[in-house]
């Protein structure tokens, strides 16, 4: 596809002609990170960065919960106790660290807007996967050993390379697919859509709140924050975003003060999901480190049951997780910044990756998981954010709330999740550059599209789509299609989609 840049026209709330015509240059920090050349402003970096932090802070409380309540083989929990959430505070300031210094890193070496943590799912992989039959620090090693194979992809070009060869508009689709995936992330967290219990025996997953009905104050907050939004929105009020998850905090302070709401749970099924915004004295601490640089690189080759086989199918989870979740997620806020080129590549993709690959090294050397860039980056390029500027504000911020983890808590994820649902609505717009009448790219794009929100991942709606992508080739005899790398990559998805029974013929 050529002409206008993707994302430009849906996501700034301002005329082309403004964004055509960029104020001229006014000081070095705006020569460096190009902010007058990119159509913006340093307030409007500001603000990216800050709307960005709000919607991912959730990840300095949700790490430590995912890896804190977790024993590994030898019955400790990570941060050294033997008992269970001993390790909370130091998990929790590792996950900030880590965060903090690995987009600023994005920001000052890619000038990108993208900002990364701890990976959400491949958390869960390390802690329940891999943790439960070694280690702890045999596992933190696997993920700086998945890391340093993909810094070697890129230094060689290689993960480049598979960018390049996707078609198209298969890239479209991943954006697309982002897109409706983010917006269902921020239905879950905000417990607007909830999962039907086993027990109801129905083949319906999901359902409207609890019970069919929308229950509590909290998902009301929810509700309150996204109509503002909106509304906002499409008065093209500058920090829209922002706003509206300043006032859905300051109410969701006020109803859990009032109301004493508590914790979401299966005996109070209309309080908080993940944070109770409740203000108390001690908002200051100073951070613990102690779970930095507690692994062990090869430790996992002979804990792990099924030796150095099992060890490496481990590993290649993790990196195929990684490595496609990336370029996805890179490729949407790209498109949705209007920084993309006609092939869909956004600006310094090599440096791009090249930070995301030490950020997964880093985590596991920090032993808080691998971290890999956030799609909730695109709440950021929605306030504005079109440069490394907003990466530099995020990660300065999550370098401060390593002090400040109380505070950090009192943001619910019903007062900060809206974005991601009027983002999704954004990134859903390109879905009118796909041709459906070219089947051969259409299915691949339609997998794509719809496996990611269905099966709450982006590397399995990437994976679909190519694999769709090339068997439809082969099958219509345009072999001379497929790119050599695609072959080798479908080859790797299938693989990794036959993960469960091929790991079991190993053991």
């Amino acid at each position: 596809m050529h002409g206008r840049p993707r994302g430009v026209r849906s996501l700034r709330p301002v005329s082309n002609d403004v964004q055509q015509k960029p104020p001229p240059a006014t000081g070095g920090l705006d020569r460096f990170f190009k902010i007058s050349e990119r159509g913006s402003t340093v307030g409007q970096e500001v603000r990216g960065g800050l709307v960005t932090f709000l919607t991912m802070a959730y990840i300095i409380i949700l790490n430590p919960l995912i890896l804190g309540f977790v024993p590994d083989s030898e019955g400790m929990y990570l941060g050294g106790g033997t008992e269970p959430g001993s390790g909370i505070p130091a998990i929790a300031a590792g996950t900030a660290l880590v965060a903090g210094i690995l987009t600023l890193a994005m920001g000052a070496v890619a000038n990108f807007p993208l900002a990364l943590a701890a990976g959400l799912g491949l958390n869960a992989f390390v802690a329940n996967s891999i943790a439960r039959q070694s280690t702890w620090a045999d596992a933190m090693g696997l993920v700086v050993l998945e890391g340093l194979v993909i810094l070697v992809l890129v230094m060689t070009g290689f993960r480049k390379a598979v960018f390049h060869a996707v078609p198209q508009q298969l890239k479209v689709a991943i954006s697309v697919g982002i897109g409706l995936f983010i917006a269902l992330v921020g239905f879950v967290d905000a417990r607007f859509v909830t999962r039907i219990p086993d027990e109801f025996t129905t083949t319906v997953p999901v359902q409207l709140g609890v019970g069919g009905h929308l229950t509590g104050w909290p998902v009301l907050i929810f509700c309150l924050g996204l109509l503002l939004m909106i509304a906002l929105w499409v008065r093209q009020v500058r920090g829209a975003i922002l706003i509206g998850i300043v006032v859905a905090t300051v109410l969701a302070v006020i109803a859990e003060a009032i109301g004493d709401l508590g914790a979401a749970g299966a005996d109070n099924p209309g309080g908080w999901s993940l944070s109770v915004p409740t203000v108390g004295d001690d908002v200051f601490g100073l951070p613990d480190f102690s779970t930095l640089l507690q692994f062990n690189l090869f430790g996992a080759f002979s804990s792990v049951e099924g030796g150095v086989l099992a060890a490496l199918l481990l590993v290649f989870s993790l990196l195929l997780a990684d490595f496609f979740d990336t370029m996805g997620t890179m490729t949407a806020i790209g498109a949705e910044a209007g920084l993309n080129d006609e092939e869909g590549v956004p600006p310094n993709a090599q440096r791009i990756l090249m930070v995301d690959s030490v950020a997964a090294i880093a985590g596991g050397a920090a032993g808080v998981s691998s971290n890999t860039s956030y799609i909730e980056s695109a709440s950021g390029v929605g306030e504005g954010a079109r440069t490394g500027l907003a990466s530099v504000v995020t990660g300065l911020v999550f370098l401060v709330a390593m002090f400040f983890t109380p505070l950090v808590a009192l943001i619910p994820s019903e007062a900060a999740v809206p974005a991601l649902v009027l983002v999704g609505f954004l990134m859903m717009q390109q879905v009118t550059e796909i041709d459906w009448r070219d089947v051969e790219l259409a299915i691949p794009a339609f997998l794509t599209i719809v496996v990611m929100p269905f099966t709450y991942s982006i590397s399995a709606g990437i994976g679909a789509g190519f694999v769709a992508y090339v068997l439809i080739k082969l099958v219509v005899g345009k072999v001379r299609d497929i790119h050599p790398l695609l072959w080798v990559v479908a080859v790797l998805f299938v693989v990794y989609f036959a993960y469960t029974p091929i790991s079991s013929w190993v053991s």
